[in-house]
């Protein structure tokens, strides 16, 4: 129960790893809160669960990609709970475009960076303005930051990329207050946005030193550990967890 009595914001935790981690969160002791796009019928399953562990929960529906929608999400958050202890921000989208050949979407692919970079920073700039001190800012990001590994995947790398440059400047805005903030830079996770029996699953696996996708508990393991006391010493950095893909 070490984050007992406090208060945290999943963005994106109504599937996949976001709901993983906002469970993970809550059996450590959190009041959860999370954000949802479109499925409001998976987001209230997981506040459902949550309160089944004695927790209070709540969603809230923003879109990621408006950065007012964002700032309303954050503050609401800790007006509804009295405060805000752990920001996570899980929030994302993929779009696969390789360079030279001719835009399939573009609409998919400005949302790429409104979402991935715009939503994560209006995220992280409400929350420094209600957090309490000693909080925890932690946002889930990719090893496509540091090896791309496919084509296509130019442009979602650098979203990736640009969110661990903003989380180091941040954890020296906001270290004085003792709120760490940092990134988790996972592999392929079984999720619905990167299924295991997908177009690129074996190639994916191929190159993970163990030889599999990851599960979404096991990103929100490593989340929970950011978020609680034991990590008080840890900002500005990456915790790598992606099977040994980049070993």
């Amino acid at each position: 129960m070490t984050l007992k009595g406090k208060v945290a914001l999943v963005t994106g935790g109504s599937r996949g790893i976001g709901a993983a981690v906002a469970r993970a969160l809550a059996e450590a002791g959190a009041d959860v809160a999370i954000g949802y796009a479109a499925s409001a019928g998976k987001a209230g399953e997981v506040v459902a669960e949550i309160e089944a562990m004695g927790r209070r929960a709540a969603s809230y529906r923003a879109d990621q990609a408006d950065p007012r929608q964002v700032a309303e999400l954050v503050g609401t958050v800790a007006t509804d709970f009295g405060g805000l202890d752990v920001l996570v921000n899980n929030a994302g989208v993929s779009h696969r475009e390789v360079l030279g050949e001719p835009q399939d979407d573009p609409v998919a692919q400005d949302r790429l960076y409104e979402v991935n970079i715009g939503g994560v920073v209006a995220a992280i700039r409400a929350a420094a303005g209600v957090i309490g001190d000693d909080g925890r800012i932690i946002t889930l990001g990719s090893t496509l930051a540091s090896r791309a590994g496919f084509p296509g995947m130019a442009d979602y790398a650098a979203t990736k990329a640009a969110v661990v440059g903003y989380t180091k400047g941040a954890a020296r805005d906001l270290g004085p207050r003792g709120i760490t903030v940092n990134v988790i830079e996972s592999g392929a996770v079984a999720t619905d946005m990167n299924p295991p029996d997908g177009e690129f699953a074996d190639a994916q696996r191929a190159l993970k030193a163990l030889g599999r996708f990851g599960r979404p508990e096991e990103i929100a393991a490593g989340v929970a550990f950011l978020a609680g006391p034991g990590a008080s010493y840890i900002t500005g950095t990456v915790l790598t967890i992606d099977g040994g893909y980049l070993a």
